[in-house]
């Protein structure tokens, strides 16, 4: 087989977040089903963490010289990523040198690419979460202060222009940040908090939900609302399963790959 398929992902070390991960890869995995397919992660502690469990996850590197070992001669690399931030940027800037070793080399789209992509995920989400009588939902992201992090206030513009005024938009590393999420909370003292992150790992657990003081959970009830939580990253949702899809289904019509 002459062309093959690698899932890029961060990836995590928290298990019951990898069926966020292994979700999307079956997806496309069947999508690419005539096509060599193998995974890697971009985090080398995440790595780090896995191999000292006894496990083996490639970095696009190691998945790029296993593949060409193995005589490939068209790659393309599709992200996992929910933007083009820093490990988006990272994951070109890696596979560059590879480029002359391959006939084509090419790096799909992350989750949202446009703002088709922003209105997709808003009608996904809001049939995933409907509106509740005197309830916020609370949409938590990482953020960034890559260019990128503008993703999340557009967002949450493409609910609000879908009717869904109940939404709001924030991040733990980036803006929206908590104190601008806790001034657009009006009217209703309930909030959903639910993960915009492909994995419901580390940040979901303890800085989204957690029992620490600084957990958004632990300071939303401090300011009086009362607060529930979901677990669930978007990788376990159909909807952005089909987003994926669809961007690996369109690079796959490019270039013979």
């Amino acid at each position: 087989m002459k062309k093959a398929v690698v899932c890029v992902s961060f990836g995590t070390s928290v298990p019951a977040g990898r069926e966020n991960i292994t979700a999307v890869e079956n997806v496309l995995r069947q999508a690419a089903q005539d096509r060599m397919f193998i995974s890697a992660f971009t985090s080398p502690t995440i790595r780090r963490i896995l191999r000292e469990r006894g496990e083996t996850v490639y970095s696009p590197a190691e998945a790029l010289e296993a593949l060409r070992s193995r005589g490939v001669t068209e790659v393309l690399l599709q992200p996992t990523h929910i933007l083009r931030g820093h490990e988006y940027d990272k994951l070109k800037r890696e596979a560059a040198p590879w480029r002359d070793r391959f006939d084509s080399l090419r790096v799909g789209n992350p989750l949202l690419s446009d703002t088709e992509d922003l209105r997709t995920l808003a009608a996904g989400l809001s049939a995933a979460y409907p509106q509740q009588n005197g309830e916020t939902l609370v949409l938590f992201g990482h953020g960034t202060d890559h260019a990128a992090d503008l993703v999340y206030p557009a967002l949450q513009t493409a609910f609000r222009l879908a009717g869904r005024t109940d939404v709001l938009v924030g991040t733990v590393e980036g803006w929206p940040a908590f104190g601008d999420v806790l001034a657009q909370l009006k009217g209703g003292k309930t909030v959903h908090l639910v993960p915009l992150m492909l994995v419901a790992g580390d940040h979901a657990l303890n800085d989204m939900a957690g029992d620490g003081p600084d957990s958004w959970k632990s300071r939303l009830e401090a300011e009086g609302f009362a607060v529930r939580a979901s677990l669930r990253g978007l990788g376990v949702m159909p909807a952005v399963q089909a987003m994926y899809r669809a961007h690996l289904e369109e690079e796959l019509r490019k270039d013979g790959i």
